[in-house]
């Protein structure tokens, strides 16, 4: 596989002759180094420690182990050799300022896929980065530097300790793959402008919560598990990791989709991932590579937030798959073969 450089060779040229976008390239460069002094806490496995629940995490109430913590402060300390004023972290319940007077804000999850830990399975971290425009308007470092949509983003990305260390990064010009050399010390270039296959016969989701899901999740899962005997007309593959960034690696490698809908259990009604942190960067790399990313019935770029830890159900993957499921949430019965009445044979097939 031809290498094309290292992170540090791809963000000074992308940066070059533009002040702003050097800053936006220190704020990525800060992150990649932490994930890496992450990346030597993960390998270890349980002689680092770490892996034990010690209570909730402040936004959700989620269980927080001391992985959780090591990896927020990790991130923190990281961020502030880089031009940002604040830190918005799923392990915080409001903004962290770091340097009031700086021109960036980045929101992290420092640690995705926690219950993976001791299984393990692929974790990872996602990081947004945007600008702190609206902190004229605050007076300060506020919560609503960070109420803006993900079209706002400069870059976005994650990195998965999975089999090898990667990185997924946009700075909205397509999304690259960068793979952690442990020779070298450095996040090669190993896969440019990404593309994500516009059809693929996958899709993951939880189905142990099939009856708590919308009409329209129901409908969906239905039609892929009749397979070649179904409107589909091709039979599907199913995969639950628990990670988003494996889920969404896997996706950019081989298609499909990720479903995590909102539901009827207490406290899913909004879904469960949180808009600023993750559905938004993870939106951005997968328009980036040619997918799309909706809750259903709007764009996930779109949305403004109107709380730092809301959360949103999130539909993100190939095209025309998340494009299926939008049409089932405006049409949910437009066939008659998904009528149960009807169960496979259809209006007017027997």
């Amino acid at each position: 596989m031809p290498i094309e450089g290292d992170l540090v060779q791809f963000l000074e040229r992308w940066s070059a002759q533009d002040p702003e976008r050097g800053e936006v390239a220190q704020a990525v460069e800060v992150i990649a180094r932490a994930a890496l002094a992450l990346h030597g806490l993960v390998d270890r496995g349980e002689l680092a420690g770490g892996h034990d629940v010690v209570g909730l995490k402040p936004a959700g109430g989620d269980q927080q182990t001391g992985l959780d913590r090591q990896a927020n402060a990790l991130l923190l300390d990281a961020l502030r050799d880089a031009p940002v004023a604040a830190m918005l972290s799923e392990e915080a319940a409001r903004p962290i300022t770091i340097r009031t007077d700086q021109p960036l804000v980045a929101a992290i999850d420092p640690l995705d896929g926690t219950t993976n830990i001791d299984t393990n399975a692929a974790i990872g971290t996602i990081f947004s980065i945007l600008p702190r425009f609206h902190a004229m308007q605050c007076g300060g470092v506020e919560d609503c530097c960070f109420f803006q949509p993900g079209t706002s983003q400069l870059a976005a990305g994650f990195v998965v300790h999975g089999s090898s260390t990667l990185m997924a990064l946009t700075v909205r010009e397509g999304t690259h793959i960068f793979t952690f050399d442990p020779d070298s010390g450095r996040f090669l270039l190993t896969l440019r402008n990404v593309q994500i296959p516009a059809m693929a016969r996958e899709y993951a989701i939880n189905a142990s919560n099939y009856r708590h899901w919308d009409e329209a999740i129901r409908i969906y899962v239905d039609d892929c598990l009749q397979g070649v005997e179904g409107v589909r007309g091709c039979d599907f593959n199913m995969r639950w990791i628990g990670s988003l960034v494996a889920e969404i690696y896997r996706i950019f490698m081989r298609g499909g989709i990720y479903i995590y809908p909102a539901d009827q259990r207490e406290g899913y009604e909004h879904g469960r991932l949180r808009l600023i942190y993750e559905a938004n960067p993870i939106a951005l790399l997968v328009e980036q590579a040619g997918g799309a990313a909706s809750t259903g019935r709007e764009r996930i770029l779109d949305i403004v937030p109107k709380a730092l830890h809301q959360r949103v159900p999130i539909l993100v993957g190939s095209r025309a798959e998340v494009d299926y499921v939008d049409r089932l949430y405006t049409h949910p019965r437009a066939h008659g073969e998904r009528s149960p009445l009807f169960g496979r044979r259809g209006l007017f097939r027997l």
